[in-house]
């Protein structure tokens, strides 16, 4: 098969969706498959960098550190003829999901959507926060995934919420995975010994994007309660974003500095060291559609402890391979921490290996397959595209067509968010 990929995000951007989009590409290759992404510029992007076409865009749109591309180019209509693909793949329903929309009528392509985020919980990167606009955005999302051919979801909780908010078309649950044996021989002692962190210390860690959205402040408060109850404990908060340099102010206030190390953001095979070091990975983000730092986490045999919510509550077992916390509570949160830290050798154990057996569940063999026995049925080989006066006429019909139909949807996205109350 010959796949476009269309996303807002991608490398060497650091976040769930480029990471997915990277991944998934690279299993599909290792397949035989034809893999083209689509993606806006972006600073740092690697001038040798191969199968993926810059669109150009916005730099750091208000304030934040995405790119906002251009939806309209010449260029990738040449780019699409040269490759001729079979399916497109749409990762956002806005900007250049909208010129997947677009492409799919034009060109006659079967339309793919993964539904990532729920972008409702991100409205503060733009210019307000209202409760209109949460709505504005959650219906845009649904009103994208009708017209889509097909829609997969990262856990079997987003397959539920889609259908509860009025996705009709076909949902399939199919996760970001990873590569297990890629978080197996982690160097956590080596890295304890660099940050200067004590090899018999009980080390609580989190690795990520220091984003408002992810609940850092509350999982940071959590932390120094249990810091200052357990003289000995140590703390390691993995990453970069905004909240930053909020985040190390507060534990500076608190006097807690010297238990508390940020290396900064962390990629590549670093990432295995950083999961390794830790004795337990914690987790109180409630706006994620599946987590994939958990199986991460996982993979390098370490359990999680988290608040229930999307994702989490699809990989975690309750004492299992980790705790999930049923409500948003500073005391059980540390009391969960406290459980687990106060487990008995055998039991902790017991925990990590069912912490990597779970990982091996989420394995990306498994997930890159499913989804292209998903695309199989939607795909027309050998689709010629026709180039006569008439074909043409036809398909700017079509296009005149999808770009009412665009407007028309966020006209009626836009009523709808203003006259009805919020949906979960």
């Amino acid at each position: 098969m010959n796949i476009v990929m269309l996303t807002n995000t991608y490398l060497p951007h650091v976040g769930g969706v480029a990471h997915s989009v990277a991944a998934f590409s690279e299993e599909y290759r290792k397949r035989g498959h034809k893999v083209l992404v689509i993606a806006p510029e972006f600073p740092q992007k690697s001038d040798d960098e191969e199968h993926v076409l810059r669109i150009h865009s916005i730099q750091n749109f208000n304030g934040t550190d995405f790119s906002m591309a251009l939806p309209f180019s010449g260029v990738l209509n040449d780019a699409l003829d040269k490759f001729r693909p079979d399916i497109l793949h749409a990762h956002h329903p806005f900007l250049l999901g909208l010129t997947a929309l677009r492409l799919s009528r034009e060109r006659e392509l079967p339309l793919v959507f993964t539904h990532h985020t729920l972008y409702e919980h991100y409205t503060h990167n733009l210019m307000g926060d209202s409760q209109a606009l949460k709505r504005f955005v959650m219906e845009v999302a649904t009103r994208f995934a009708n017209k889509a051919n097909l829609v997969l979801a990262p856990s079997l909780s987003i397959v539920r919420l889609l259908r509860e908010r009025g996705v009709q078309t076909p949902i399939a649950e199919v996760p970001t995975g990873v590569h297990p044996e890629q978080y197996a021989h982690g160097k956590g002692n080596k890295l304890r010994k660099k940050l200067k962190i004590p090899a018999s210390a009980f080390l609580l860690g989190h690795l990520g994007r220091f984003g408002k959205e992810k609940n850092l402040v509350f999982l940071c408060q959590a932390v120094a309660k249990f810091l200052q109850e357990y003289p000995s404990a140590h703390f390691l908060l993995a990453g970069s974003g905004p909240l930053e340099n909020q985040l190390q102010q507060f534990f500076t206030d608190k006097k807690l500095m010297q238990r508390v190390h940020m290396p900064g953001k962390v990629i590549g095979d670093a990432r295995r060291d950083v999961y390794s070091a830790m004795d337990t990975f914690l987790f109180t983000s409630t706006t994620e559609t599946q987590g994939l730092v958990l199986s991460e986490a996982m993979a390098s045999g370490v359990p999680v402890i988290a608040l229930e919510a999307n994702g989490s509550r699809d990989i975690l077992k309750q004492g299992i391979n980790g705790c999930l916390v049923t409500k948003e509570s500073l005391n059980d949160f540390v009391a969960a921490i406290r459980w687990f830290h106060n487990l008995p050798d055998d039991r902790r154990q017991q925990m990590i290996r069912e912490a990597r057996i779970t990982a091996q569940d989420f394995s990306m063999n498994s997930c890159a397959q499913r989804a292209l026995d998903l695309y199989q049925p939607l795909v027309h080989y050998n689709w010629p595209l026709d180039n006569s006066i008439y074909a043409r006429c036809i398909r700017t019909g079509k296009l005149i067509t999808i770009q009412w139909e665009i407007f028309e949807g966020f006209t009626e996205a836009a009523g709808a968010a203003l006259n009805q109350p919020p949906k979960r």
